[in-house]
């Protein structure tokens, strides 16, 4: 077999309903999770070779950390351990989006690898619906690749009917938010009180059912994150400003917000504005959905 490729699209958290923490320091969580398409996403291939090695290169390959931390590495090696597989491969990453930023990049680079080793090493699928949960809360949806609710700590994935891809802007500020914080700070003001799932899912009709239906649910971890990193509210503010926006709002724990756009010109049109307003800042117009 020869080599393989697959995109490793952002995972955008379209809500975010998070439960009071428990013995074990983690919550259970209740969100629709959709995936960007091929322009808001890492690369990464995969060839026959007989060690496991990574390369990592992109825009932001310089702050992913070390290669041998790398979830990518991580993942190979734990399904190398559930299947016995003793042959390698090597990989090669492109780091296109950025890190602790909300949108599951780590959690999808390593979920992308798990797929495209299952077809080199031509293993069982079953060992990587085994072995991702213990990679992160973020890797079985991932793994999925398509609509779906994220319960439990995220190892419970249930598929989610969204048969519509969602015109949608990409924003993050370059400003890290990394995940545990965020979460202290959500344990420390006793969040999650009245936390509970919503079911059964409706049957959203098309995508302003579905934006409409939103507006009436949240994100949980907004306010922590937009304590710790004050940009997140400069984010929101410019794209609850653009023409065309349905909704805006901060995915996961942050930093990266997403908006929701009437059509895909009106997100292509804000993108050009934050470009020359705001240089500095990542932004990417997508359709969001299944995985690419």
């Amino acid at each position: 077999m020869t080599e393989l490729k697959a995109w490793a699209p952002a995972k955008v958290n379209l809500f975010l309903h998070v439960g009071p923490v428990k013995r074990n320091g983690r919550h259970d969580l209740d969100s629709l999770v959709v995936f960007s398409d091929e322009h808001a996403a890492d690369y990464l291939t995969a060839s026959p070779a007989e060690a496991l090695s990574l390369d990592v290169s992109g825009p932001f390959a310089p702050v992913s950390g070390p290669v041998e931390d790398n979830l990518v590495l991580t993942a190979a090696q734990a399904l190398q351990a559930a299947s016995g597989c003793t042959r390698g491969a090597a990989l090669t990453l492109k780091k296109w989006l950025p890190v602790a930023a909300g949108i599951g990049g780590g959690s999808s680079d390593a979920a992308a690898a798990l797929r495209l080793l299952t077809k080199l090493w031509e293993i069982d699928a079953s060992y990587s619906e085994q072995v991702a949960p213990g990679l992160g809360g973020d890797v079985p949806v991932s793994l999925a690749a398509a609509p779906a609710l994220m319960r439990g700590e995220g190892e419970q994935v249930v598929p989610a009917r969204v048969p519509f891809r969602i015109p949608a802007l990409l924003v993050n500020p370059r400003a890290a938010c990394p995940t545990g914080p965020v979460f202290a700070a959500y344990d420390a003001a006793a969040g999650g009180g009245n936390f509970a799932e919503i079911d059964p899912l409706p049957g959203f009709l098309d995508k302003d059912h579905l934006t409409d239906w939103l507006g009436y649910q949240r994100n949980d971890l907004e306010a922590p994150a937009m304590a710790r990193v004050p940009e997140i509210a400069e984010v929101l503010a410019f794209l609850r400003a653009q023409p065309g926006v349905r909704l805006a709002r901060m995915s996961g724990s942050g930093a990266t917000c997403f908006a929701i756009f009437d059509a895909t010109s009106f997100a292509e049109r804000a993108s050009v504005v934050l470009k020359a307003e705001r240089p500095d800042w990542w932004s990417v117009p997508t359709r969001l959905g299944a995985a690419p």
